[in-house]
């Protein structure tokens, strides 16, 4: 085998056995607190919701642990099994143009992909969401939602690969500036047409009704100086009773969403404190810092892509002969997650500060109170844990844990 075969395979192996151990650690973290609520929530979160939520996590946590196993297996099969190299020969018999076959190629990589992970999306929503009470989607809505995604998927995905493959062909040495001006315009795109064209598309947004909520919404966003395109309700409902808000778009396309479960949980103060807190990420600049990021994260990949694409070692030694565009990209995907998990404690770190700012803004322009009790709901009717082990949470969880998010709280409203 080449060196960075090995390299390669100890990325790998060192990824999925500190994953695993992860898991682990959680899992025995939450069942070993499920005796009892924890102290600062025992006089407003149920031992039975308590209790349901320590279930759901190591439900999940079993399912994920299959889900990695299968996954690892499907990496190993894709790349050093030949499975990349296998679909390249099909799409090579075809005998079209390099840029129709590599789109071809990753086209059809994704959907396979899709199909081959369908039996885990299947099992988490038909039995897991089932058990503990949460899904509300029938198998024909799933089954809508699969082939609307799929379409919308073919649709937008083709031209976007073709154009950057057509891009890796004719720019010269320095392709990859040019492709990743086109991925950050693509990227600003999909922001403005994510809430008009797309979310649509698969549920209902509803204009919230007149009345005391709504004026009350109204007043706080004229006191902080937002201007957005509308305050919507969501069929949420229709798929889970998991509950949300958030908001999502770009520049005037902005839009403040609210689940119709979530406004069905909380109080009109309690939305009101939500509402406060995710206008604190735009108020403090969450939205460019993280585009900002993410703009530079992606440029970086680009070089390094761009590096890569003249190295024939890197496409051996992960199973593929020969050198092609549209086999870089995915070898890409499939390889870099394992030689960059550690940074996973760096970007939960990064966005529970913002998660912090945006608190101590409700705090500021709403109430405090009404914020944690809205919080609470919200962990207890989507089944959150509030006993999550420190450590993996380091690693997955981008908002803070319960205990440390509500203690940060009550200290910004005893600051005052």
């Amino acid at each position: 085998m080449l060196t960075f075969t090995w390299i390669f395979l100890a990325a790998v192996a060192l990824h999925f056995t500190i994953e695993s151990w992860l898991e682990a650690r959680h899992g025995r973290h939450v069942a070993s607190h499920r005796a009892a609520v924890p102290a600062r929530f025992a006089d407003s979160v149920s031992l039975e919701s308590h209790q349901k939520a320590a279930d759901y996590t190591v439900a999940k946590l079993r399912v994920g642990r299959w889900s990695g196993f299968y996954g690892l297996a499907l990496l190993l099969v894709w790349t050093l099994g030949g499975g990349l190299a296998w679909l390249d020969g099909v799409w090579s018999g075809m005998e079209w143009s390099s840029l129709w076959m590599g789109t071809a190629f990753l086209i059809s990589f994704v959907l396979i992909g899709s199909l081959l992970e369908l039996p885990f999306s299947i099992y988490s929503t038909f039995v897991t969401e089932v058990r503990f009470g949460f899904n509300r989607i029938t198998p024909k809505l799933f089954a809508a939602d699969l082939l609307k995604g799929t379409v919308l998927m073919v649709l937008i995905g083709a031209p976007l690969a073709a154009v950057i493959l057509w891009m890796m062909e004719s720019a010269g040495t320095l392709w990859w500036i040019w492709a990743w001006a086109f991925w950050t315009g693509f990227s600003i795109f999909m922001m403005w047409a994510y809430p008009t064209l797309i979310a649509p598309i698969f549920n209902k947004f509803e204009p919230m009704e007149e009345g005391e909520t709504r004026a009350s919404i109204e007043a706080l966003l004229s006191r902080c100086g937002f201007e957005s395109n509308g305050l919507f309700v969501m069929d949420g409902s229709k798929r889970s009773s998991h509950g949300n808000a958030y908001f999502t778009g770009f520049g005037k396309s902005k839009r403040i969403v609210f689940f119709d479960t979530l406004l069905k949980q909380l109080k009109m103060s309690e939305t009101e404190a939500v509402l406060a807190h995710e206008l604190g990420h735009f108020k403090r600049n969450h939205i460019k810092k993280r585009m900002a990021v993410m703009f530079a994260t992606s440029l970086a990949g680009f070089a390094l892509l761009g590096w890569l694409s003249d190295q024939l070692w890197f496409y051996q030694a992960l199973g593929v002969p020969q050198s092609s565009n549209h086999a870089l990209l995915i070898l890409f995907t499939l390889a870099l997650p394992h030689f960059l998990f550690w940074l996973g404690p760096l970007s939960s770190w990064f966005s529970r500060k913002h998660e912090f700012e945006a608190d101590d803004y409700a705090v500021d322009n709403s109430d405090g109170a009404a914020l944690i009790s809205a919080l609470v709901k919200m962990y207890e009717d989507n089944a959150s844990t509030l006993t999550p082990d420190p450590l993996y949470s380091a690693f997955h969880d981008s908002h803070p844990p319960a205990p440390i998010r509500v203690a940060h709280i009550e200290a910004s409203m005893e600051r005052g």
